[in-house]
């Protein structure tokens, strides 16, 4: 039996993309897994029990269940329900204090923090959660990695794609280019850093696998799909109509607010994804899907 073998990983938002990809990257690791979920009886829950997960069902608002689901728990990864309101952040800072604290308190040993690109400087021009929770994180003194995730290649195939109708519309400079992660390889990285843990503890790592230009995301799904796609810049007026905040984070992407750095990326995981690759992997099926073709 192998070290990792004898070791439990507690994974947050199991069912979902970001939870989903850490465990199954570390059940087939030979790590094993306890899944926290809000509904251990759903269809995700169910087929991560198949893959091998001990499914555990909680809330993160229940500090006395998350310290139960913490016994015998040699690393956590840790990742927060999405809020989508930019101005509301208690709940989520409450949720991963929450997480944090049932960690320090039954002795984790590597906590895994999935947070947000340039989250120090973006916290100075808007309220960011995941700040205050790495902050928070730092401050207990958890033996702790952070993750920091760029654009998600899957965000261009979900309901609220910036490409739309054969136009890909965002208010990026087009000569400003963008930090993309695949969601799959988040889960690698959290997998490489727990089997590496005294490389990697205390870390901060920016995460991306690709950085193009808007125009060259466009052609990439144009190649990819068959389909003619071009760039629109959304002029930062209209868009800081809608919000303020918005408009501050499109500033801080066109001052290329994105710093991860790709060549180190790749040496530590050569199986790094770039943004071709994600679409001839799976994005251009799911873009046909979309256009219903």
């Amino acid at each position: 039996m192998t070290e990792t073998q004898n070791k439990t990983i507690l994974v947050f938002g199991a069912t979902g993309q970001q939870g989903g990809s850490v465990a199954r990257h570390l059940l087939a690791g030979g790590w094993k897994v306890r899944a926290f979920t809000r509904d251990a009886a759903g269809a995700a829950a169910k087929e991560l029990a198949l893959q091998g997960a001990e499914l555990y069902e909680g809330d993160m608002a229940d500090r006395a269940a998350l310290e139960q689901a913490m016994q015998d728990i040699y690393g956590v990864f840790s990742v927060q329900p999405p809020v989508w309101d930019l101005t509301a952040v208690d709940g989520e800072v409450e949720l991963g204090s929450n997480v944090a604290n049932a960690a320090r308190r039954m002795g984790v040993q590597h906590f895994i923090y999935a947070s947000a690109s340039g989250a120090e400087t973006q916290a100075h021009f808007r309220p960011l959660a995941k700040w205050e929770i790495e902050k928070y994180i730092r401050a207990i003194g958890l033996p702790a990695t952070i993750l920091r995730l760029t654009f998600f290649m899957e965000n261009y195939v979900s309901p609220y794609s910036a490409i739309r109708e054969g136009v890909y519309s965002e208010a990026i400079a087009p000569d400003v280019p963008v930090h993309l992660i695949a969601v799959d390889d988040i889960g690698a990285f959290a997998k490489l850093a727990l089997d590496h843990p005294q490389r990697y503890i205390g870390r901060t790592l920016e995460l991306a696998g690709d950085a193009l230009t808007p125009p060259e995301i466009a052609a990439a799904v144009s190649r990819a799909t068959g389909q003619s796609i071009e760039y629109a810049r959304i002029p930062m007026e209209v868009l800081r109509e809608q919000s303020e905040i918005a408009a501050s984070i499109y500033e801080w992407l066109n001052a290329r607010g994105h710093v991860a750095d790709l060549p180190a990326l790749r040496e530590w995981y050569p199986g790094l994804t770039s943004f071709e690759a994600w679409l001839s992997k799976k994005g251009a099926a799911e873009f046909a899907a979309m256009s219903g073709r």
